[in-house]
């Protein structure tokens, strides 16, 4: 199974837009060549998590060995890679493109062209790759494939006069696919006598083979009892299995030149496994490693406690066996007085953020609170040193301040002509500075700087709505701005909760300020005493909501007599209010932090 030729491998990536079909392609391309039986078949076969099934988006980058008998009679081996489509995931998308020497690039015959596909492109275009544009859905109604040829010449300057027109749910024209991934598509290059060099790709935690390990191989052979050297950081392991996905996991001999196949070698710690690193014979190394991935820089950071204090050491055994498979995802331990040990972890967006938070729900079985997301800052300190700030709660004190600089994005918003003005007023409202508008037919292409923390939290469903879901999105970091920022605190009895703290813009702290107070008003149960719930600013209160006391009736055993045994009483309990207001501590339900947070964000 594992004597083809190189020549007669192939090996390509699908790419596209959210919902332009990436997936039911896939599954066309799997039925045709046989890899799955009809009984076996069912729809979205490469989506394998629940949450994606669910979701209906793709989040991991699934892979396929799929066989193919050409029209001239020969037999190729083609290695697919269907990747995600959502910003968030675009270091999916790299590191798949990487692995492969081509693109099928998958645009929606009634849709046309939208953000991701760009985005999706021109990072197929930077890893060197042979494109073949692909028309879906030319059976719906809607369906212009004239006008999406052409707006993928105008927009993308790519030659689509050849593009295939294919209906991936119904099967139409799939054949032809097949014909142009050999035909149009370079082979691997790669020398099987060369010393082995492997590119790990993707791993995974299997509960009963340990790390299971995606690897492409550039040179030399994997062979099964191999010993192997992991390049960065020198760990050795014998190979135990070597194999391939058909998508079923498949047991082969070895792996060869061109190859892309899994591997497992009884590997216990997480650690030794490096997405991006060189994997050579520990007998026979090579000397030069391969060039592996850009690592991924977070956006988007928060807290992730545990609410059972006692679950601490789950959720850091958790996020190790995450991080394996998912090597865009960053977490460091820390603390808060108000939610105890948790770790502050980094993500590539908010759907990145809630994935993540879901996988440890239902994979690991935690129940956690994550704190309001923030972005990284750059605090510029009166002598000369430069802070990162990835906590809102680790901002110094104002005095030791020169100034402060907060990330910008480049953003792309394609939207239709009828809900331009909306979108731009948005961005506006969100201190968008427009830098490019053109037009692609009766659609306009919008280019604006934005600053991320406007970005975060809900520009992308107020985007959704005011574009009645028409509007598409994407961006690329732009380097760091100086803003005019201030850290708002909460206090809650005049005790800051610095699980609750959060960064904003000078002109918007103040409306934030007297929402999130508002919420706890409603959230925090009332106590025997007042309590003051503010948003403050340093020492200066912006905003301020008072939980009136719970009262009791002290005077309810008096009946008649001299009015002073009930003033006596009354003030008694006035006194002992003030006490209670100054010793007593108020406890915030939990609850109460994950509806105030969840406003936040």
């Amino acid at each position: 199974m594992t004597d083809t030729p190189t020549d007669h491998i192939r090996n390509f990536s699908i790419i596209a837009h959210i919902d332009h079909g990436k997936s039911t392609l896939a599954d066309r391309l799997i039925q045709a060549t046989g890899g799955l039986t009809e009984r076996e078949m069912t729809s979205q076969v490469l989506d394998t998590m629940e949450l994606e099934r669910e979701r209906g988006i793709t989040i991991k980058a699934q892979t396929v060995r799929l066989t193919w008998r050409a029209r001239d009679g020969e037999i190729y081996e083609l290695n697919l890679m269907d990747t995600p489509g959502h910003v968030d995931f675009a270091y999916e998308v790299s590191r798949s493109l990487a692995a492969c020497e081509g693109s099928l690039l998958v645009v929606d015959a009634s849709q046309g062209v939208e953000a991701q596909t760009l985005a999706n492109v021109y990072q197929a275009i930077e890893a060197n790759h042979e494109i073949v544009p692909v028309l879906n859905k030319i059976d719906l109604p809607a369906a212009e494939p004239d006008r999406v040829r052409q707006q993928i010449e105008d927009v993308i300057g790519l030659d689509a006069s050849d593009a295939l027109l294919i209906s991936a749910k119904t099967g139409l024209n799939i054949e032809s696919v097949l014909d142009a991934l050999v035909t149009r598509l370079p082979p691997p290059t790669g020398d099987a006598a060369a010393p082995l060099k492997a590119l790990l790709v993707d791993s995974w935690y299997d509960p009963y083979l340990g790390v299971v390990i995606l690897v492409r191989v550039r040179d030399g052979r994997l062979k099964r009892g191999a010993r192997i050297r992991m390049m960065s950081t020198g760990a050795v392991h014998t190979l135990e299995q070597t194999g391939v996905f058909t998508p079923k996991m498949i047991a082969v001999d070895d792996l060869g030149p061109g190859e892309i196949g899994y591997i497992t070698a009884a590997i216990k710690t997480v650690a030794d496994c490096k997405i991006g690193d060189t994997i050579t014979d520990d007998r026979h190394p090579a000397l030069v490693p391969l060039p592996g991935f850009k690592p991924s820089v977070p956006v988007v950071w928060c807290g992730l406690y545990p609410t059972d204090a006692d679950d601490f050491e789950k959720l850091r055994d958790s996020l190790a066996k995450l991080r394996l498979n998912d090597a865009s995802f960053y977490y460091d331990p820390e603390t808060s007085a108000a939610l105890g040990f948790g770790f502050r972890c980094g993500f590539l967006g908010l759907l990145h953020l809630e994935i993540i938070q879901e996988r440890l729900t239902r994979e690991f079985s935690l129940d956690l609170i994550a704190t309001a997301p923030s972005v990284v800052y750059r605090v510029h300190r009166t002598n000369g040193s430069v802070q990162e700030l990835h906590n809102p709660a680790d901002m110094p004190d104002g005095s030791v301040i020169d100034h402060i600089e907060e990330p910008w994005i480049r953003a792309t918003i394609l939207v239709p002509d009828d809900y331009l003005g909306a979108v731009l007023t948005l961005c506006n409202d969100r201190r968008g500075q427009q830098a490019d508008l053109t037009y692609v037919g009766s659609r306009a292409m919008a280019v604006y700087r934005l600053p991320l923390n406007e970005v975060v939290f809900d520009f992308y469903d107020r985007l959704k709505s005011v574009s009645r879901g028409y509007a598409s999105f994407d961006y690329q970091m732009d380097g760091y701005a100086e803003g005019d920022l201030v850290r708002i605190s909460i206090l809650v009895n005049g005790e800051p909760v610095d699980a609750l703290s959060f960064i904003a813009h000078r002109n918007a702290a103040e409306g934030r300020g007297r929402a999130i107070c508002a919420k706890l008003k409603d959230l925090i149960p009332r106590q025997l005493f007042k309590i003051a719930v503010q948003a403050a600013i340093g020492g200066r209160v912006i905003a301020r909501e008072t939980i009136g006391a719970l009262s009791k009736d002290v005077t309810a055993k008096c009946y008649g007599g001299d009015i002073t045994r009930k003033r006596k009483l009354l003030e008694k309990q006035k006194e002992g209010k003030k006490r209670m207001r100054q010793f007593g501590r108020v406890e915030i339900p939990q609850s109460a932090f994950l509806a105030a947070l969840k406003m936040d964000a």
